[in-house]
């Protein structure tokens, strides 16, 4: 519903938008909808650019490109196609983070981060909480199902199982 909302917002102000332009003899749009990775690059750069001059002369300009970046972040959106553990990888390559960095940020041994990131242990709610607050992704993202690679959990469907008793043969 959100969604349509914004959607619904977006058309509204970009028909302002062009009613304005249509006033001014037809001018070139500075802005149009984005079509590509590299525009959609460039018009996060110009949006920085423009925060960063702190000036009410460009309210207009920051709210479209505000608008257009949105769109098109809502409509190439892949958090919701990725498991807790592909996200938790993405999100650290964007931050430009190591495992490491990450022991800091959960306060979790090394070797529980790397059974974490290769699929041998699932997430608890506490490492949820984290990362969530870290990365300022909703729980939700991190709180999905997903397969585990070892021998003692590969028989329980998801890693939700994992916070749980289980009875083990050692051999």
């Amino acid at each position: 519903m959100l969604l349509i909302l914004s959607y619904a917002k977006i058309k509204s102000n970009i028909r302002l938008i062009h009613l304005k332009v249509k006033n001014r003899d037809m001018e070139t749009l500075k802005y149009t909808i984005i079509k590509t990775e590299e525009q959609y690059t460039n018009y996060c750069n110009i949006l920085e650019d423009l925060l960063l001059k702190e000036d009410s002369v460009f309210e207009d300009e920051i709210e479209l490109l505000t608008l257009l970046i949105e769109k098109w972040d809502n409509e190439h959106n892949t958090i919701d196609e990725l498991n807790p553990v592909e996200l938790i990888k993405s999100l650290m390559e964007a931050n430009n983070l190591k495992a490491a960095d990450l022991v800091k940020i959960l306060g979790l041994s090394k070797g529980t981060i790397s059974k974490i990131l290769n699929y041998h242990k699932g997430l608890s709610k506490e490492t949820i909480r984290k990362l969530s607050d870290h990365f300022k992704v909703s729980q939700e993202a991190f709180n999905r199902p997903y397969k585990l690679v070892n021998e003692v959990n590969r028989h329980f469907r998801n890693a939700s199982l994992m916070n749980t008793e289980k009875d083990v043969a050692v051999d």
